[in-house]
């Protein structure tokens, strides 16, 4: 199971220098990455005041060109805001620029502001993420996108929130990037409704943790950011859709164990935890990098190690970020 970290570049207030901002998180990614990093994950949204990254492609190519072996992943890229062929091209030009380390992570979207802010149609978004998945080897195998990706095929998944979601996975013999095992069957049955075998089901996504040698102290700190983060998503929340789960403070240990609880029973090959939680001091996001890749993964073993026994205390906290489900 590969340990990554997940990066939205937000900077409330603009209160950073947003090239010292995108430097900074550049910097800890190689770190990261010469301490044992699996993956590198980057995630997608348009119009909030803090700056959420809206070009993750884009980023990932700074990735690929300061990185040599770390996984980059997208979760997600909306798939409906951007033309099919538009999205072949930038995939295929990260994927060369790594060497074959892409993973390329679609989603549907949830915030109809952006939507209309691109004028797409929102009513239609999960056929639009069907069709763009279904029709991307398409474009590189007919030479109609070129440069084609280094990877054949190209690691592809499908964000999905609810059932939908994860059938448009399975159809299209993508990996489910969510971690539910109420997604299990619905995905299941759409890796059988496509002609595609067990073996290839594949889950991955967030566990929404934090680590600090200290949590009682580090919550302290970091509660204000959490909080922020939580609140531009409450129009989410007024549409009846579901959140993520709560930003919870853990040592290493508490974290192994969290993890291990939330993947048993699923074919889960990545999971990935929030790099940064906007606006946070420097010192705290440097020392949960440091956990994450070093303490974290021996616990719960990386892409190399074997999982061991962790501590069976989890200590949860109010906070966090949060998106919605679709239930369909």
């Amino acid at each position: 199971m590969r340990i990554g970290l997940y990066f939205d570049l937000r900077n409330p207030g603009g209160a950073r220098d947003w090239s010292q901002l995108y430097a900074t998180t550049l910097d800890r990614i190689v770190d990261a990455e010469r301490w044992g990093l699996d993956a590198v994950w980057l995630s997608e949204h348009h119009g909030f005041e803090d700056g959420y990254l809206p070009a993750p492609l884009t980023f990932a190519a700074a990735v690929a060109a300061r990185t040599a072996r770390v996984r980059i992943g997208t979760a997600v890229t909306i798939a409906p805001l951007t033309s099919r062929l538009a999205l072949a091209e930038q995939a295929a030009v990260v994927d060369i620029l790594s060497a074959g380390r892409l993973e390329l992570g679609v989603g549907a979207g949830w915030r109809d502001e952006e939507f209309a802010a691109f004028g797409a149609d929102f009513r239609g978004r999960y056929d639009a993420l069907e069709s763009c998945v279904d029709g991307l080897p398409e474009l590189w195998d007919s030479g109609r996108a070129s440069p084609a990706p280094v990877q054949r095929p190209l690691p592809t998944w499908v964000g999905a929130r609810g059932p939908r979601g994860a059938r448009i996975a399975g159809r299209t013999g993508a990996g489910l990037l969510w971690l539910d095992p109420d997604l299990l069957d619905p995905y299941r049955e759409g890796l059988a409704r496509g002609g595609h075998g067990s073996g290839v089901a594949r889950m991955g996504g967030l566990v929404n943790i934090f680590l600090a040698d200290d949590p009682e102290a580090a919550w302290d700190r970091i509660r204000p950011s959490g909080r922020r983060n939580r609140r531009t998503y409450r129009g989410a929340e007024r549409s009846g859709a579901r959140t993520f789960p709560r930003l919870q403070v853990l040592t290493p240990g508490e974290a192994a164990a969290h993890i291990r609880e939330q993947v048993a029973g699923l074919p889960v090959s990545d999971v990935f935890c929030f790099g940064d939680v906007g606006g946070l001091e420097a010192d705290l996001v440097d020392r949960h990098i440091e956990l994450v890749t070093g303490a974290l993964a021996g616990l719960v073993g990386g892409s190399d190690g074997e999982p061991t026994a962790g501590s069976a205390t989890s200590v949860e906290r109010s906070g966090g970020d949060g998106g919605p489900r679709d239930d369909r």
